[in-house]
């Protein structure tokens, strides 16, 4: 016995065509989800809506300031594109949020509008179509207008679709409501994947203006250092610049894109965010024997009690000879002489408390003979210098003693600490590596982890030169003058030749002049950052 099979219902084109629609408006989800140029997202928007509905001509606006912007416009029968990619503006005004006109209603009352013919239409003010018409010899005639509304039940925008284009005549027709479905369907695959850019751009904003900010609190805390941060990050980029710009050596072919030097820009502002807990009298130890005062003048104190004690006794043995009937004129004269010798002794102390990049071995030597020596305190011989007092004094270079200058480098320790704790985006996760190795040398001799040339990235070599290059040549440091831009390049290629610097780096700090690109920008305002 046989038996028939079920009938299966065959496919009409029409159904066919829908279920193509839908698989197409799928794939336009997922291009706008992947789209990460805001031109360009734009322009597929418009591109696909075109097609999707058989439009001849597309607008887009977007909301801004509370008015809609013309952001695209494209009409196919006249080859006009203006906006989006194509980087020509719209000279159009901007179309208020008011209900009188089609996109206005769209947008405040968040629904479609298909628009049989616009010039019998007399629901809204068609001023601007007609207008438009007049000037281009084109005739409007459909219109299916669709809000963008954000997951916040927000506008951001209006599709605006003119003359839908019957396939089989190429005649101009009214919009078929399907259409007006599928249009409302894209528009809110639209808003999703503006909001979705839009959020990432916030958010990086918002991530980058933390970073300046902290860079800036950082910067304010000390009257010495202030703006450092700013200038090592601005002297960084510059000299990315200058990398990019080569076309010879070892680094021609290293390119930094955009998002490159953002995130270097990023390690930049972070290199020195452990400083935030370093002692603010030892970030600012403008002299060697300063604490939270310079105590210099207890030194200054105790010369003259030095002077004082030497007056009075050579007073007492003037007394003596004189009521002895001897003459007291040798006395007189060995007493000036003692006295030269502690004024003498006393500016040369007094001397060491200034800071510099060297102090001979032999000055190093008389301080501590002077150290050594004594006098009278309270009715106790006591030295002239303390242990701390000649530590301080005899610091070869400059204000920091090796307790200070060892808090000082932990703040590389603090910044790693601090920069862990950051959930950076997977394109700026080589930021924090970048950001601790500023205080490295290629020779493995720098600070905190020893890093070697083959280990130190790109941005970290160059990081280590431009924060060295501030400190160099800044104006403001207490223990030391600015120093002339030969000398500091001497400096940096001496540390190069001793295997420390990278050489062919500041090779090209040298010849693209990136620090007086930096100085030409910085007083123009370029880099000023204030809180």
């Amino acid at each position: 016995m046989a038996f028939a099979r079920n009938a299966q219902p065959t496919a009409t084109k029409e159904s066919r065509e829908d279920l193509s629609l839908l698989n197409r408006l799928a794939q336009i989800g997922i291009s706008l989800s992947a789209e990460r140029n805001i031109d360009a997202l734009l322009e597929k928007i418009v591109d696909e809506a075109s097609v999707f509905t058989n439009a001849d001509g597309v607008t887009l606006y977007l909301v801004q300031d509370g008015v809609l912007h013309f952001s695209i416009s494209h009409n196919n029968s006249l080859g006009t594109k203006f906006g989006g990619v194509t980087g020509k503006p719209i000279s159009y005004p901007p179309v208020p949020m008011d209900p009188a006109f089609v996109s206005g209603y769209a947008a405040i009352h968040k629904e479609t509008v298909n628009i049989p013919d616009v010039y019998k239409s007399t629901g809204f003010d068609f001023t601007g179509p007609k207008k438009y018409d007049e000037q281009t010899g084109y005739r409007s005639v459909s219109m299916l207008v669709t809000p963008l509304v954000n997951h916040e039940n927000e506008i951001i925008g209006v599709l605006q679709l003119l003359n839908a284009i019957d396939p089989d005549t190429g005649q101009v027709t009214r919009f078929h409501e399907k259409f007006a479905v599928l249009a409302e369907s894209l528009a809110s695959q639209a808003a999703v994947a503006l909001n979705n850019f839009n959020l990432v751009k916030e958010t990086e904003r918002l991530f980058e203006s933390f970073l300046e900010v902290m860079a800036t609190g950082l910067d304010a805390r000390s009257k010495y250092t202030h703006g450092h941060v700013q200038r090592v990050a601005g002297l960084t980029m510059e000299l990315a610049e200058a990398i990019n710009e080569t076309d010879i050596g070892p680094y021609a072919d290293f390119k930094f894109t955009d998002m490159d030097q953002k995130e270097l820009k990023i390690a930049a502002l972070m290199h020195d965010i452990g400083k935030i807990v370093s002692p603010p009298h030892i970030m600012d130890k403008s002299v060697k024997l300063e604490t939270i005062f310079d105590r210099a003048r207890l030194l200054e104190e105790r010369y003259e009690l030095i002077e004082a004690q030497a007056k009075i006794s050579g007073q007492e043995r003037k007394i003596q000879l004189l009521s002895g009937g001897a003459a007291s004129e040798e006395v007189d004269k060995d007493l000036l002489a003692e006295l030269e010798e502690i004024h003498k002794e006393r500016d040369f102390v007094l001397s060491c408390n200034n800071p510099g990049e060297f102090m001979d071995p032999e000055k190093v030597d008389r301080l501590k003979l002077i150290a050594d020596s004594e006098y009278e305190r309270n009715g106790t011989r006591t030295k002239r210098l303390s242990e701390d007092e000649f530590l301080n004094l005899s610091i070869r270079k400059g204000s920091l003693n090796d307790e200070e200058r060892q808090i000082m480098q932990d703040h590389i320790r603090v910044t790693i600490k601090m920069l862990d704790k950051i959930p950076f985006p997977r394109k700026f996760q080589s930021a924090p590596l970048y950001a601790a190795s500023h205080h490295e040398c290629l020779d493995g001799s720098g600070y905190p982890k020893g890093l070697t040339g083959e280990k130190m990235p790109v941005q970290s070599r160059m990081m280590c030169i431009t924060d060295f290059l501030e400190a160099l040549m800044a104006t403001d440091r207490p223990y030391k003058k600015a120093m002339p831009i030969e000398k500091a390049f001497s400096i940096l290629e001496g540390e190069a030749s001793r295997g420390k610097l990278d050489m062919e780096l500041i090779d090209i700090l040298k010849k693209k002049q990136v620090f007086q690109r930096f100085i030409d920008k910085e007083k123009k305002g370029f880099y000023k950052k204030d809180l």
